[in-house]
């Protein structure tokens, strides 16, 4: 039975769109979701996000939760295997496999008959893919090279996307941020220059001076400078 099907081909291409809600756990939601109910044969998909020694799981069914979270402290079975060599393990029926009998004890109880796990290697991440049928010989070896290609491809297009966008909002919130600080110590200076009649280089300076040796960072302490001066006037105020 041929795995790569037209309507999974659309939907893995889906999964390259991003938006504000777009996160690692959304792109994994989405991939483990479209493997349960494109694949042919496949019955719940998991996925395992590594990164730098991190891992975001996720899978279709919590039963499959369990199974990846179990493997992981039993550090045995098909997709730690996958992990470790960077190959393909195909589990024609897991009462007939001999290598992992801890894990496979696992698999039946979460009802678990046929295991497919393949490693993804993205750019800045090692991404193991399961897919896991309730019966016996539904993943056939000579179909796994094309569907392994296209999420490969797929997978690769989503997970850049989603990192590009993460490091667009980064660079933007921290460029608000740097726009915010500037602004408060803008008005810190003004401050300082009425007070005292100074210049607003002189005012800079004095603010510098000051968190120097407080050691605080110089827009924190225009804010609360700006608090202070504020909470002074809304006292004369009342």
């Amino acid at each position: 039975m041929e795995m790569v099907t037209p309507v999974l081909a659309r939907d893995l291409a889906a999964l390259g769109r991003v938006s504000e809600e777009t996160s690692s756990e959304s792109v994994l939601r989405g991939l483990t979701a479209t493997l349960a109910g494109d694949v042919p044969g496949c019955a719940g998909g998991s996925a395992e996000l590594w990164r730098e020694e991190r891992m975001v799981v996720s899978a279709s069914h919590s039963e499959l939760i369990v199974l990846v979270d179990s493997e992981g402290d039993l550090g045995e079975g098909p997709s730690s295997e996958a992990r470790a060599t960077g190959r393909h393990v195909i589990v024609q029926d897991v009462l007939r496999e001999s290598r992992w009998p801890d894990y496979i004890g696992m698999a039946v109880r979460c009802g678990v008959r046929s295991v497919l796990a393949m490693p993804i290697t993205v750019e800045r991440a090692v991404l193991v893919l399961g897919l896991y049928g309730v019966r016996p010989g539904v993943f056939a070896a000579r179909s796994v090279p094309p569907l392994a290609d296209m999420l490969a491809e797929q997978v690769t297009v989503a997970l850049a996307n989603m990192w590009d966008y993460d490091e667009v909002r980064t660079d933007a919130a921290q460029m608000q941020e740097a726009l915010a600080g500037r602004a408060i110590i803008d008005q810190a200076k003004g401050i300082i220059m009425k007070s005292s009649g100074c210049s607003a280089e002189a005012a800079f300076d004095e603010l510098r001076r000051v968190s120097q040796h407080h050691q605080v960072k110089v827009a924190d302490l225009a804010r609360l400078l700006v608090d202070e001066h504020q909470r002074n006037r809304d006292g004369k105020a009342g």
